[in-house]
């Protein structure tokens, strides 16, 4: 009598692209996510050449992968690559999720936003609706949050960016869901003649380059919170505000391990547990 064998479903392949890409948690991050959910699927980092993004995502999808997670400096660039777009993603102008559908076609989202808000609502407990927000930077990552900051009720977000025309620009995207202004970097320096914000969102890549932004104290409190999106070593930014004596501080890692976890509900459908890996995770950089 012969037995019959079901073979084992393949793993499903996926990836982060970026440049560069040696630092990313997001591997570590999703394998802990697979595993706690029982999902047969790997996860690797890519480093792609700066003009080589369609060409890694294409090789990706040779070898079997069903999506990517994308990161700077290549969140719009992504938007080529797709056949369909998520309501966030549009909006955004920034694609930060590929997704291999049934029928072959690349459908792109944007899943930074949602994980920016949870990280800052439920993981650091800061309320954001009827806050005053200073949004630092106009690229794609400030792109990806400002449509579900907005949606989460703040009353305000100024868009401080070194080029004030490509502030502008992304504020008349989103002028339609709330109260939006723009500001030239240069100008937080100087005296602030209206109110000072509640919250100040560093979304541009001074932190990796170890440069500080210089704001004048009339732009905020000590009451006031800090937020940085990059993670792993203490910003300039966040050392910045130490020196001010803003006590509410935090980087970025929560903003990633989140996001992580939307992107990975949205493969799939799966939605993980973020806590336990996000105090793993928080216990080793400190």
């Amino acid at each position: 009598m012969s037995e019959s064998v079901i073979a084992e479903k393949p793993f499903d392949q996926y990836a982060v692209i970026g440049h560069p890409i040696e630092h990313s948690q997001s591997p570590r991050i999703h394998a802990a996510f697979a595993k706690a959910s029982s999902q047969r699927m790997v996860y690797e980092a890519l480093l792609s050449p700066l003009d080589g993004l369609a060409q890694t995502w294409a090789t990706l999808r040779a070898n079997g992968g069903r999506g990517a997670n994308i990161t700077v400096p290549f969140k719009v660039e992504a938007m080529a690559l797709c056949d369909q777009l998520s309501d966030r993603a549009e909006l955004a102008g920034a694609v930060n999720t590929l997704s291999v559908l049934a029928d072959g076609q690349v459908r792109g989202d944007n899943t930074d936003g949602a994980g920016l808000v949870r990280d800052i609502e439920t993981n650091a407990g800061w309320q954001l609706a009827g806050q005053r927000v200073l949004l630092l930077g106009a690229g794609g990552a400030s792109a990806g949050v400002l449509g579900p900051l907005l949606a989460a009720g703040v009353a305000h977000i100024c868009i401080a960016n070194r080029t004030l025309a490509k502030a502008d620009k992304l504020a008349a995207a989103f002028a339609g869901m709330g109260s939006v202004s723009t500001a030239a970097s240069s100008a937080l320096a100087q005296s602030n003649d209206s109110a000072s914000y509640d919250l100040i969102i560093n979304a541009t890549s001074a932190s990796l380059q170890g440069k500080s932004i210089d704001i004048g104290a009339s732009w905020y409190r000590e009451s006031s919170a800090v937020y940085d999106m990059m993670y792993g070593f203490d910003t300039a930014f966040l050392a910045w505000a130490r020196g001010q004596q803003i006590s509410r501080r935090r980087d970025g890692l929560g903003m990633l391990v989140e996001q992580a976890a939307e992107a990975f509900y949205v493969w799939r459908g799966v939605r993980p547990d973020t806590q336990a890996l996000l105090s793993s995770l928080r216990a080793e950089l400190d």
